[in-house]
């Protein structure tokens, strides 16, 4: 288990405006990293109601549990290291596992890990790139027959990351949009889909 703070800041990218930084920060093809995204909540969606994202990633065929929940500055990100069969378990049946720190603080929350289900899925891929004091991720995601493309921008000072970020979309032209969460974005894209509440 581990656990961190995770400061960053995100914009949506057209095509072309994601394409343009691929070039600006010279990254090819090979660069790009596939990922999944499991997210689970409660069928009343209790977790998203309190701001908190519970997923499972699998990447490089490692899979890790998270739990991100607002913290001061940022967010808490606690990580839970899971076997290949724990994940799959989990994916495909939406049984979790009862035990470790993320499940620990779920169940302080008041929600049992049965009441839990697998609610969507998100394919990402990312490339990563050290720049000035932080880390220039570009994400292309594909989820409920959607894509998106996005720029984010992890630092370990508010303050200062902000300036850089914004600093970066300047210089490229790029507008400055209201970017929700990758949850929020398969929650609203499923709920526009299925007629969620």
């Amino acid at each position: 288990m581990s656990q961190q703070i995770e400061i960053e800041f995100k914009n949506l990218l057209t095509k072309e405006e994601f394409d343009r930084l691929t070039s600006f920060f010279h990254l090819s093809e090979n660069d790009f990293v596939q990922q999944e995204n499991h997210y689970f909540d409660t069928e009343l969606f209790q977790l998203k109601e309190l701001g908190i994202a519970l997923r499972i990633r699998a990447k490089n065929n490692r899979y890790v549990l998270t739990l991100k929940e607002p913290a001061h500055v940022g967010l808490l990100e606690t990580h839970q290291p899971l076997s290949e069969q724990e994940a799959l378990t989990a994916i495909r049946t939406s049984l979790l596992p009862k035990e470790g720190e993320v499940m620990e603080k779920i169940a302080r929350l008041g929600i049992k890990s049965e009441m839990l289900v697998l609610f969507g899925s998100l394919t990402t891929f990312r490339a990563e790139k050290v720049y000035k004091n932080g880390l220039i991720v570009l994400d292309h995601s594909r989820y409920e027959n959607k894509e998106d493309f996005e720029a984010e921008f992890e630092a370990k000072d508010e303050k200062e990351g902000m300036q850089m970020f914004y600093s970066l979309l300047k210089m490229h032209g790029i507008p400055l949009r209201k970017t929700e969460n990758k949850i929020k974005r398969l929650y609203l894209a499923k709920r526009s889909k299925e007629n969620w509440r």
